[in-house]
């Protein structure tokens, strides 16, 4: 039989860097998960990850306080920021305010990665939404 799914928490945790502080701690708490058997299994299967890269995951919450979570790829905006190498993306968007800019082919590259997390029929669909990204960011998109 079945596990009961007693809810889902999403959260963003750094690779390698999960700890009981803020946001784990209370969002597994509520659920009366143990806090302290996520953050080890997390930062075990987190290890072949760069530390620090923000990481999202899904954790079930099953009606015995036991759990299982899947670990997601980076979000696009951590993939464009490597890619042109800045550190932030423009505060004002839109204005003529490019903080750098981006090729296709790096685009394309990132598309491929991050294909299965996507919400994409093909490649070329999750290319336009990923330079959309990239524009929102201040990356100006080179052909």
């Amino acid at each position: 039989m079945a596990k009961k799914i007693v809810g889902y928490v999403k959260l963003q945790v750094p690779a390698g860097k999960a700890n009981p502080s803020p946001p784990i701690g209370p969002a597994l708490g509520q659920r009366g998960l143990n806090i302290m058997e996520f953050c080890k299994a997390f930062n075990a299967q987190t290890q072949s990850y760069e530390p620090g890269t923000p990481l999202p995951v899904v954790i079930t919450a099953y009606g015995d306080r036991t759990f299982s979570f899947v670990i997601k790829l980076p979000p696009v905006s951590y993939f464009l920021k490597q890619a042109a190498k800045i550190n932030k993306g423009s505060s004002s968007t839109g204005r003529g305010a490019n903080v750098g800019s981006i090729t296709m082919d790096r685009i394309r590259e990132i598309a491929e990665k991050k294909m299965k997390d996507l919400n994409a029929n093909d490649v070329d669909a999750a290319c336009m939404m990923i330079a959309g990204s990239a524009r929102s960011m201040g990356l100006e998109v080179v052909r």
